[in-house]
């Protein structure tokens, strides 16, 4: 027997399946509860929850009195489409897999006053790492992170360094919401080599600083985006 549960999120992945094979079309309103309930044979409380589902997640628009519509989407990768994610977590919405490889890594206490400013510390050592990150077999993005010493082990975070570092951070604190400033930039010798991109070429340059529930600073993150592959998803809803 099925987790009901689940349920809503089964239909939800099927609905969206027919959004993107273009059954359900763009210029025309999603198909009524009553409807999709009769056609994925459960309650109208399943849609309901499956189609808010797809709203969270900015595939489906509701509008007061006329129905709920589709949203056009962008074939690039969408940061923010399903909230906080990392890397890793945002490769796999995407059926993706995530790898990387370390470019830097080292304990120090001689920081940028960016990275000051950003993670309230002084003189308190901090992790900083700087990989190169790809989906399946493209490289998507440079990062670099500068995480406070006092949340991570420093074995386990040595051990688990290509890996998932909000996972890690998870194990000592929570993570709550990240503010991020946008900016365009050229890409250097450096970063082309790297990104596989022309010299020249434009690239999204994110700084991000994460915070817990409580409002402190966990994580400061300077990456650079390929602007071909990637884009930052921010709905904004008219009231």
């Amino acid at each position: 027997m099925r987790n009901t549960t689940n349920i809503f999120t089964e239909i939800a992945n099927k609905i969206n399946t027919k959004i993107k094979n273009g059954s359900y079309s763009i210029e025309q309103k999603l198909p009524s509860e009553y409807d999709l309930a009769k056609e994925f044979n459960v309650s109208r409380l399943t849609i309901r929850k499956a189609v808010d589902l797809l709203i969270k997640q900015n595939i489906l628009i509701k509008q007061k009195g006329k129905g709920t519509y589709i949203m056009k989407q962008t074939d690039k990768f969408q940061s923010g489409k399903n909230g906080l994610l990392s890397f890793t977590e945002s490769a796999r919405a995407y059926g993706k897999t995530s790898k990387a490889t370390l470019i830097t890594f080292e304990k120090t206490t001689q920081l940028p006053e960016e990275v000051k400013e950003n993670l309230q510390v002084q003189e308190e050592p901090v992790f900083h790492i700087k990989r190169l990150r790809f989906f399946d077999e493209d490289p998507m993005t440079i990062e670099e992170i500068f995480i406070k010493e006092t949340l991570l082990d420093e074995a386990t975070l040595e051990e688990n360094i290509t890996g998932s570092i909000f996972k890690l951070i998870e194990e000592k604190s929570d993570i709550a919401y990240s503010h991020q400033e946008i900016e365009a930039v050229l890409a250097t010798d450096e970063l082309s080599e790297f990104l596989a991109v022309e010299k020249g070429q434009p690239l999204l340059l994110v700084h991000t600083t994460t915070y817990s529930a409580s409002g402190h600073p966990i994580l400061f993150d300077k990456s650079y985006y390929r602007g071909d592959k990637y884009t930052f998803k921010n709905i904004l809803h008219r009231i």
